[in-house]
Formats: C-alpha cells, sequence, structure tokens
C-alpha cells in the first residue's frame, strides 16, 4: 500500500525542508560571524556589491550556498551556477562569452560553481582567462582544502574565506526558526521541547543540512493528532543513532587527526592523544596505518630518551596484525598513553635531517683507506685496509684512528638531550670524547 508523505499533501511538488527554509538575507542567516558579522569584511563587500571572486571552503552544511543565493539576491550582476557533474568545457565557454558581451554592456555576471573541487583540470581552466579579463566573478563552493583540489593560478586570483562548523547553539536555533517559519510545516503545529531541539542539534556534527533532515523525519514520525505533532525524545533516539563522523581516510581530515594525534602526543598530553586515536579508529581508520605512524612517532619524537618506546610501538604493531579491529583498538591505546607519557626528544631525528644536510653539501665523499675492505691483492696494494686498528684488541675499546672521511671532520649529528634515558648515551659519548682527548692520533 503507498503511504503518502505528511508533507505532500496539497503540495505534490515540496521540496526538503533545508530547501523550504533556506535564508534569504544575511540577517536570516545563521552561524559564520567571523564573516558576516556587523562591519565584517565578507558582509561588507555583499551589502556594497563589491565583490571579486571567491572561494568558499567549510565543511557540509555550513551555509556555502545559502550565502552565494544570498549573494544572487542582492547583487546586480547577472547570476549563472555550474554543476560540475554536468557542465562541458564547450558549455563553460560559449557562458563565459556571454558574460565577455554583457561586460561590454556595462553589466557584470557572477558564476557560482559548488563542489569546485570536483571540477577537472579542464574545467577550471576554461575559467581562468575571464577571472583574469573580470569578464566574471567566480564563487566556488568547496569542502575539501582548495590548495590541493583548485589550480593555484584560479587559486591565486580567488580569496578564500573560511566556513567553520557550526555550533549545537547555532543548530538550534536553526531548527526553532525552521519550526516557526511560514514554509517548514505550514499545515501542522508541531510541538517540540528545548531537550528534542537540543538533541537533534547535537547529534548533526555543526551540520545544518543534517540538522533539518532529522528534524523533517522526527515530524514525520512524531506522534500525531490531528494537526498537532509531538516530537519526543523517545522518538528521536529511534531517529538518532550516533553522530556522523566527519572523516574521511582519503582527504584532508585524514591528515589534520593524525596531524592532531603526533603533536598530542608529543606535548604529552595523554587525553588529547586517547580521544584523537579514537576519532580515527570510530572513523574507519585502518589500525596498521595508525600503528605504523605510532613506530615512525617513537623514533622521530622519543628516539633513545626512552629504548622501549620503540619497542611498545613494533610489539603493538604486530598485535594489530594479529587480531585486527575492534579486537585491537585497546592495543593502540596502551601504546599512544605510553608514547605520550614517555620522556621526548627529537635528538634521532634531528641527527639524521642533520646528516642528510652534510651530504646535500658534500656529496659522496670517498671512504678512508683504513677502514675499507682489501679482499684482493690489488686493494691491499693500494692501501686498503692499512692503518686499520681493531677495537676488541685494545683495552678500553676504542682506537684513536679516523674514520669520519677527513673534509667533514668534527661534525657533530647526534646532541643528545637530558631526557630520561638519552642522559645515559650523553655521558657515554662524553666519556668517548674525554678518551680521544687524552689518546690523540699520531
Amino acid at each position: 500500500m503507498h503511504q503518502e508523505s505528511l508533507f505532500a499533501q496539497g503540495n505534490p511538488q515540496a521540496t526538503p525542508l533545508a530547501n523550504r527554509v533556506r535564508p534569504t538575507t544575511l540577517d536570516e542567516f545563521v552561524g559564520q560571524q567571523h564573516l558576516i558579522g556587523s562591519h565584517r569584511v565578507l558582509r561588507e563587500l555583499i551589502e556594497n556589491d563589491q565583490l571579486s571572486s571567491l572561494i568558499f571552503w567549510g565543511p557540509p552544511g555550513v551555509g556555502k550556498t545559502t550565502l552565494a543565493e544570498i549573494i544572487a539576491r542582492q547583487t546586480k550582476a547577472h547570476f549563472v551556477t555550474f554543476s560540475a557533474v554536468t557542465a562541458s568545457i564547450k558549455d563553460i565557454r560559449k557562458i563565459m562569452q556571454e558574460a565577455e558581451q554583457n561586460r561590454e554592456y556595462g553589466e557584470r555576471t557572477i558564476c557560482f560553481i559548488d563542489e569546485i573541487h570536483r571540477f577537472n583540470k579542464a574545467q577550471q581552466d576554461a575559467f581562468l582567462p575571464f577571472v583574469e579579463r573580470g569578464s566574471i566573478i567566480l564563487i566556488g563552493a568547496t569542502t575539501e582544502n582548495p590548495s590541493f583540489e583548485i589550480n593555484s593560478a584560479l587559486l591565486s586570483r580567488c580569496k578564500v574565506f573560511v566556513l567553520k562548523s557550526l555550533t549545537t547553539a547555532n543548530l538550534e536555533e536553526v531548527i526553532t526558526r525552521a519550526l516557526h517559519h511560514p514554509n517548514g510545516f505550514p499545515n501542522l503545529d508541531v510541538q517540540c521541547q528545548p531537550a528534542a531541539i537540543h538533541l537533534i542539534a547535537q547529534s548533526a556534527n555543526g551540520d545544518a543540512r543534517v540538522a533539518l533532515n532529522t528534524l523533517e523525519m522526527a515530524v514525520l514520525n512524531g506522534e500525531r493528532a490531528g494537526k498537532k505533532v509531538a516530537i519526543t525524545e523517545s522518538n528521536l533516539n529511534q531517529l538518532i543513532n550516533t553522530k556522523s563522523l566527519r572523516y574521511d581516510k582519503h582527504d584532508e581530515e585524514h591528515y589534520n587527526i593524525i596531524s592532531a594525534l603526533h603533536k598530542s602526543m608529543r606535548n604529552s598530553d595523554v587525553d588529547a592523544a586517547i580521544y584523537w586515536c579514537s576519532r580515527m579508529l570510530d572513523g574507519g581508520e585502518d589500525p596498521l596505518y595508525i600503528a605504523r605512524r605510532l613506530v615512525r612517532f617513537a623514533s622521530e619524537d622519543i628516539g633513545l630518551a626512552d629504548t622501549n618506546a620503540l619497542n611498545v610501538a613494533i610489539n603493538t604493531f604486530q598485535a594489530c596484525q594479529f587480531l585486527g579491529m575492534p579486537e585491537c583498538d585497546v592495543h593502540l591505546t596502551e601504546c599512544v598513553i605510553y608514547l605520550a607519557c614517555a620522556p621526548k626528544s627529537n635528538a634521532v631525528y634531528t641527527a639524521r635531517q642533520r646528516a642528510k644536510k652534510v651530504i646535500k653539501k658534500t656529496g659522496n665523499l670517498p671512504v678512508p683507506l683504513q677502514i675499507r675492505n682489501a679482499p684482493t691483492k690489488l686493494m691491499a696494494d693500494l692501501g686498503y685496509g692499512k692503518g686499520y686498528q681493531y677495537a676488541h684488541d685494545q683495552k678500553d675499546k676504542l682506537t684513536n684512528m679516523t674514520t669520519i672521511p677527513p673534509e667533514i671532520a668534527g661534525e657533530k649529528f647526534y646532541q643528545p638531550t637530558d631526557q630520561g634515558r638519552e642522559s645515559r648515551f650523553k655521558a657515554r659519548i662524553e666519556q668517548i670524547k674525554r678518551w680521544h682527548e687524552e689518546h690523540p692520533s699520531e
């Protein structure tokens, strides 16, 4: 049996709630006050109709398209939109030529491209000459980092505005406005308690579209008596199981969160490190990827300050291989806690970087003859191995033989700290240094 939607009654062409209640002015717009608050730059540009090409970058459901539509209503320019899916190079060039003609008559053209990151390089290049000449004002909206997804030539001619996730308070305001909006639920008396509004807002994870879709479903499934619909927390709990985590294993958020994990451990912030590790796991990240990063961290940020850190990380990697998710989550958490609490030293990492720099500068320096092997008579006759001193034959297990190319004699790559067990290595290096001072080479 076909069941008709509540929202189709009397309006077969009903659109989603998010579209029905979309703000049409900046005063109705919720959030992004750092951009459109009083006397903020974007608000001034829009209200004074002084826009240049720009990019709106932010997560889903924060108002990128809505801002573009508000601009369309307030600007005096001709407004056209493009779809990355359907727009061909031919279509783009045709409209660009029309924009060029309109410019000659004194009319500006604003081109709005939603999800501009989906345009390929050729499509983006097609806009470039017209943006350069000022034939069009380009407005792009993207959820991806424009530094990676938009051609540098095009990006350099656009002002990037970063939109932030909406707060729970922002979303509560969005929901409340939708409940009272004349196009929201015009034929219904929707009763929604503040606790229910808060629950919807909290579950939307900063996304107004998700919040409004949840509200619409809640009204559809609410307790109905005539035209009255009551939204209860119990009904909402059936619709809302958990927040939708914003985490893409292949895009920017992936790198943002692994960076957050590294820097939290480096800062010895145990709770933050646990949180970011859990965010990755709950977002579906491969546990072996996390484990590999922990192995790297153990040497890069701890090194010889705690010689057990690498063992713990390797053991964790093997445990993840053996068990997999979800069981290996506790092993990763244990390792993260250990690494966050361990004494920190980047001396090993710094030593490697210094050596790379010297090698790049000095090139392929020859190995000193005394430490070359001489497996043939010819090589021995050429002096290979001549003057070699076998350390195990010496009382202190040390010799005054030179083992570094003379061109870089005196270079100190490893500079141990006093952190944790690294102080032992520092003391040993000082002991070796004193021995050489007492036993100079002949």
